[in-house]
């Protein structure tokens, strides 16, 4: 893991690094065996003509999962993550170029807790946002 991110320096309408993805079959066959979702049209281009797709394109869930792993790398070991909210507004085909950003909106202090609040995003080569939404980390203090 990267340095620690500690809650005293995260500033508003910050920017945290990025998270980048290739997709391509290997990667959707390796989400696939650990999920046991091995869907005709996530790995054969035939079936998913069929459903009215130029070809096979990416679970849902492993973008999610891009997202928390964005989160967990900007919250650090001590960190953690609380919560992630996305919406899939777009598909993701073989070898598109994913990355995965997120925005400070703001910082809290809940029942003890010190809270970051992010806005977070999938957006493809071409510059489309297929996946925004929120999520929450919990940060450790220097205090």
């Amino acid at each position: 893991m990267a340095d620690q991110t500690y809650w005293e320096d995260v500033s508003d309408r910050q920017e945290i690094p990025s998270f980048f993805r290739k997709t391509d079959l290997m990667n959707w066959n390796r989400w696939a065996s650990v999920n046991d979702e091995y869907v005709p049209m996530h790995m054969d281009d035939d079936a998913a003509k069929e459903n009215g797709q130029p070809g096979a394109f990416g679970q849902g869930p492993l973008r999610f999962s891009y997202l928390h792993s964005l989160l967990r790398q900007f919250a650090g070991d001590d960190g953690d993550v609380v919560l992630v909210r996305v919406q899939m507004r777009g598909i993701n085909f073989k070898n598109d170029e994913l990355t995965c950003t997120g925005k400070v909106t703001g910082k809290r202090v809940e029942d003890g807790r010190h809270l970051v609040d992010l806005d977070i995003a999938i957006t493809n080569q071409r510059g489309e946002a297929v996946t925004p939404g929120q999520g929450t980390v919990e940060l450790p203090t220097r205090g």
